[in-house]
């Protein structure tokens, strides 16, 4: 790996050293001998996976001055290499420009359509980030809900089968008002959040035109450190539509499906539980 890794980056690596696996891939950090220190994900293909992410990032980066994401270092089909980012204890003040610098993430240079010009992946699952001109409703319907639904619909109960489809057919009434596109970075749980250096760094998207509340309603799903903190700077920045936290369960609804599919059966009372609180 040390030689692939010199190859990749031009550079030579001083030492490599394991953290674990994640999904279809390892995880390492890596000391090169000009002194930098790089974080390096590696499999034997995941060319689409990591193409995607280094996509995302860069993406994600192009909103503008300040964004919260790496840079990329390098990336090809059996690695993906970011920089080194130190690990802090998130503080207030960190929470506070997060949430500043995640509402200006949303809303700069906003993306012409859902969806987005590669294709997708949450985890290692395929998205379909088909691009789509049309109102965000039926393109979440359409691209998150429906294909997720039917990947795991033989491991659901038919009542809970029932409800999904029921929040698709009603969607246009349940999504509250119109919104432009943001590029938004799709899989925002606590773990994709990086505090590091006074700030929050995004890592792991499933970048994309979407939403802006589905990153918020994702950040909620898990919780996430300060996020009242981080919420209300956001708010004060980019003031949210009336009503956005009764939408929440509706924006959730996807990484819940995405989450049985990868984990099973325990994540199915949470599914069925905000389908009936968006239906509510």
């Amino acid at each position: 790996m040390r030689d692939r890794l010199a190859e990749l980056l031009g550079a030579g690596v001083a030492s490599v050293s394991d953290l674990g696996s994640s999904h279809s891939w390892t995880l390492h950090r890596a000391s090169l001998a000009d002194g930098r220190e790089v974080f390096v994900k590696a499999a034997s293909d995941q060319a689409g996976v990591f193409a995607a992410e280094a996509a995302g990032l860069r993406w994600l980066g192009e909103a503008g001055p300040g964004t919260p994401v790496p840079d990329v270092v390098a990336a090809d089909d059996r690695m993906l290499v970011l920089p080194w980012l130190p690990s802090v204890s998130p503080s207030r003040e960190a929470a506070e420009r997060f949430g500043r610098e995640l509402a200006a993430l949303h809303t700069g240079n906003r993306p012409d359509a859902y969806g987005a010009p590669w294709d997708g992946f949450i985890a290692d699952l395929p998205l379909d980030n088909t691009p789509d001109g049309r109102g965000w409703p039926r393109w979440y319907a359409e691209r998150r809900l429906e294909p997720f639904l039917r990947l795991v619909a033989r491991h659901l109960p038919s009542g809970d089968v029932r409800l999904v489809e029921r929040v698709m057919a009603d969607i246009e009434e349940l999504a509250g008002p119109p919104e432009p596109p943001s590029r938004i970075h799709g899989d925002l749980w606590s773990g994709n959040v990086r505090w590091t250096d006074g700030r929050a760094l995004l890592i792991d998207p499933a970048a994309h035109g979407g939403h802006r509340e589905t990153d918020l309603a994702m950040m909620s799903l898990f919780g996430t450190p300060h996020l009242e903190t981080v919420l209300a700077a956001y708010d004060e920045a980019e003031p949210l539509a009336d009503g956005w936290r009764s939408r929440v369960p509706l924006h959730q609804l996807h990484p819940l499906l995405v989450h049985v599919a990868l984990f099973g059966g325990s994540y199915r009372a949470p599914l069925a539980d905000a389908a009936r609180a968006t239906l509510r």
